[in-house]
């Protein structure tokens, strides 16, 4: 196995993105990597259906502000910089994964809810992120512990 030297951690802002990060940071500390962080905002047209009879443009640019914030006070609370900081619009699964090709990421680090049954079947951002990725994917359980 080859060291890790470029690490994406796909983070969705909520209070699981941070036993992820620490995840993260403990691979970045193991193998001496870089950082970035991506974090990637379904438009509404595509989380309704896009059948939405209204403009959805204005609420869509208040999360995308409050995304940005909230992803840079996020990564400044990690020592990344701004500049490898990564907020998109699109698909999760195929956009952290877009990402990642991009940048030339050895590893994914994301959270998974552990989905079982027809939850899994009906699919998951993790899910989807590992079994498209062209590197490892590292899904690191999070939510309810049972």
């Amino acid at each position: 196995m080859s060291d890790y030297k470029k690490i994406l951690l796909a983070v969705d802002l909520t209070e699981d993105s941070k036993p992820v990060a620490q995840r993260a940071l403990a691979l970045v500390r193991a193998y001496d990597a870089e950082l970035h962080l991506v974090h990637v905002i379904e438009p509404l047209s595509l989380a309704y259906g896009g059948d939405v009879p209204m403009d959805l443009s204005s609420v869509q640019e208040q999360i995308q502000e409050q995304a940005k914030s909230h992803l840079s006070e996020f990564g400044a609370g990690m020592d990344v910089p701004t500049e490898r900081q990564h907020l998109i619009f699109g698909r999760p699964e195929s956009e952290i994964q877009r990402v990642a090709d991009e940048l030339g990421a050895d590893v994914i680090v994301i959270g998974s809810h552990g989905r079982h049954g027809l939850a899994l079947l009906l699919g998951s951002t993790a899910n989807g992120v590992l079994h498209g990725a062209m590197c490892d994917v590292l899904a690191v359980r999070v939510g309810k512990e049972e």
